[in-house]
């Protein structure tokens, strides 16, 4: 078989914030449905930690690159894109998830500037960084861009407004870069609520058990999942969803919908 044919036989993703949680979750999806995947994180333990349990699920069709960077740093996203491109000669997708996972900053009157802008520079600039870095392989693939934002981008507790105004940026980035890459490149983004991730942590840090309530005031009766949202990310990423850009999906198990009232 020729080079050329083993490309087009070939997809290769790059994901962001790979080594814990739904970054996690998304990797081994794309690993298990044939993709090469360059999983990006600061945490080098943890990477060291996804890689081994790759190494030991030989059923996983796609390769892993394991990649040290912060998205924040422009530098080091250009040099991890030219590490997934020089090993696999193409990137069809990118999934933007690295995050500051913490939502709460205390209140604003305390809220330092260089905290404001550390979480905006992780959970958006990052966003930014690594969709231009990648645009011009995603040119070359027809390949798809799949940004994972939050359901705190449209509802907030208190004292969370650099989170909140890092995920509400997301989806307008999503819609503004659906429009400039189209129709080369799709951008859609995931929106998870609740996402249980205790089997996505890579180590023994893990949050505690669940409770009934927990499971019982979501819609669907239960707490997401990272392979649900694993699951919507491959969708977004495949031909069945070829008519869908500039949306973000909304995967909470029906809470933004739900009216919730003091009695």
């Amino acid at each position: 078989m020729s080079n050329e044919q083993d490309r087009r036989d070939t997809r290769v993703a790059l994901v962001t914030g790979a080594a814990r949680g739904i970054g996690r979750a998304i990797t081994r999806r794309l690993l298990a449905d044939g993709f090469h995947v360059g999983a990006l994180d600061q945490d080098a333990d943890a990477l060291a930690s996804l890689e081994r349990a790759t190494n030991a699920a030989p059923s996983h069709a796609g390769e892993l690159e394991i990649l040290t960077a912060d998205v924040a740093d422009e530098a080091s996203v250009a040099d991890a894109v030219a590490r997934v491109a020089d090993r696999w000669g193409q990137i069809d997708l990118l999934v933007n998830n690295a995050g500051i996972a913490d939502p709460f900053n205390g209140p604003i009157e305390s809220l330092s500037l260089d905290d404001w802008n550390r979480v905006i520079g992780v959970n958006l600039t990052g966003y930014f960084l690594c969709s231009k870095h990648c645009t011009p392989w995603l040119r070359r693939t027809g390949g798809a861009i799949v940004n994972i934002t939050s359901s705190r981008a449209y509802q907030s507790e208190a004292e969370t407004e650099a989170y909140a105004a890092s995920k509400g940026g997301i989806v307008a980035l999503t819609h503004a870069l659906s429009i400039s890459l189209g129709p080369a490149i799709r951008v859609n983004a995931v929106a998870p609520g609740w996402i249980d991730v205790r089997d996505e942590q890579g180590d023994d840090d893990t949050p505690p058990a669940l409770r009934d309530i927990d499971h019982e005031q979501h819609p669907v009766g239960r707490v997401g999942r990272g392979d649900d949202i694993a699951a919507l990310v491959a969708f977004l990423a495949g031909p069945e969803s070829a008519f869908i850009t500039g949306q973000t999906l909304v995967a909470d198990g029906g809470m933004t919908r739900k009216m919730i009232y003091a009695h």
